[in-house]
């Protein structure tokens, strides 16, 4: 699986970002897929993860409420809407799938995207 990530953009503080992430292949409605973010200078961070069929949903609690996990298999694409956006939020967001969501759910995904910035401004 092949994954390509964008959305990623300036936005001042309390503002809105959708990010979407596309799949190559055939089996992507096989994977639970997820998205990570790095802040300069920090690890990597778990934020937001949803299983196969879209049913199941995960969120890191820093942004539980203010962040959307959403998939559409027949599209081959995975979204992050990101609203009351805050200068915290601010680093390099990665998709990633695996076909076991706690394998994903730990950082350890098979497949990642290339990243997207997303940067909030105080």
């Amino acid at each position: 699986v092949q994954l390509q990530a964008s959305g990623g953009g300036l936005v001042q503080a309390g503002g809105s970002l959708r990010l979407s992430c596309v799949g190559s292949g055939q089996t992507f409605s096989s994977y639970a897929m997820g998205w990570f973010r790095q802040a300069p200078g920090k690890e990597l961070d778990f934020v937001a993860l949803v299983g196969w069929s879209g049913a199941n949903k995960d969120y890191a609690d820093s942004v539980k409420g203010r962040f959307t996990v959403s998939r559409d298999n027949a599209k081959n694409t995975v979204s992050l809407q990101m609203n009351s956006l805050k200068p915290e939020d601010t680093a390099v967001y990665y998709c990633a799938a695996d076909r076991a969501s706690r394998t994903l759910r730990n950082g350890s995904g098979a497949y990642w995207g290339q990243g997207t910035l997303v940067t909030v401004s105080s």
